[in-house]
Formats: C-alpha cells, sequence, structure tokens
C-alpha cells in the first residue's frame, strides 16, 4: 500500500514557475513507477510526465516537454514536477500516481490504468 500526498500548487502567473511535490509513504517507494497527471474542468485526466523506479528514464506529454521536469529522491520518497514557461492552458488540477515496476514501465508510462496508487490532487492556476 502506498499513500501519497501533492503539495506545491497555487496560483502565478503566465511564464512563472511551480515546483509540485508528492511523498510517499511505505519503505518501497524506490520500487515503483511514478507519474505526474493533469485534469482541467471539463476534460479527461492527462498524462504530464512519468519516472521510472531508478530514476534512469523519464517520459514527457508533447504539450510540456522542454518546459516540465520530472525527477525523484528515492531516500525522501518524494518525486517533482518542476515546472517552467506556465502557460495558462496548464490550469488543471495535477496528481501523482505510483505503479509497482513491472507496470507504468516507459511504454505505458501515459496510460493512467497502469497506476495503482493516486493522490488526491493539488491545484495549478496559471493568470494571463
Amino acid at each position: 500500500q502506498v499513500q501519497l500526498v501533492e503539495s506545491g500548487g497555487g496560483l502565478v502567473q503566465a511564464g512563472g514557475s511551480l515546483r509540485l511535490s508528492c511523498a510517499a509513504s511505505g519503505r518501497t517507494f524506490s520500487t515503483y513507477n511514478m507519474g505526474w497527471f493533469r485534469q482541467a474542468p471539463g476534460k479527461e485526466r492527462e498524462f504530464v510526465a512519468g519516472i521510472v523506479w531508478s530514476g534512469i528514464s523519464t517520459s514527457y506529454a508533447d504539450s510540456v516537454k522542454g518546459r516540465f521536469t520530472i525527477s525523484r529522491d528515492n531516500v525522501k520518497a518524494t518525486v517533482y514536477l518542476q515546472m517552467n514557461s506556465l502557460k495558462p492552458e496548464d490550469t488543471a488540477v495535477y496528481y501523482c500516481a505510483a505503479a509497482p515496476r513491472f507496470k507504468a514501465t516507459i511504454a505505458a508510462m501515459s496510460r493512467a490504468d497502469e497506476y495503482d496508487y493516486w493522490g488526491q490532487g493539488t491545484q495549478v492556476t496559471v493568470s494571463s
């Protein structure tokens, strides 16, 4: 069982930056592949970024490539999402998710149904 708690959301102007954190409970964090997803009002949840259990490989949605960076600290059991050059269209609730290392591998990291555990979400609002 893994519990995930996101933090770091807020209101920021276009062009600004935010850093989201997702703290995980449990001693097996280092064996989980992690992902960030977001959901805007009236839209489906979409993949943002993912990172494998070792941190060696990452994956990004085309819409955030070059602006967002995912990273993890297995000692602190935390995954981060650094978001730069934010745009109003980045406004959404951001969720982190965890999957056992044999699921949500690089090939399947963008699929929400690969993940077994989800956080409660943190709101990110980007004003124009």
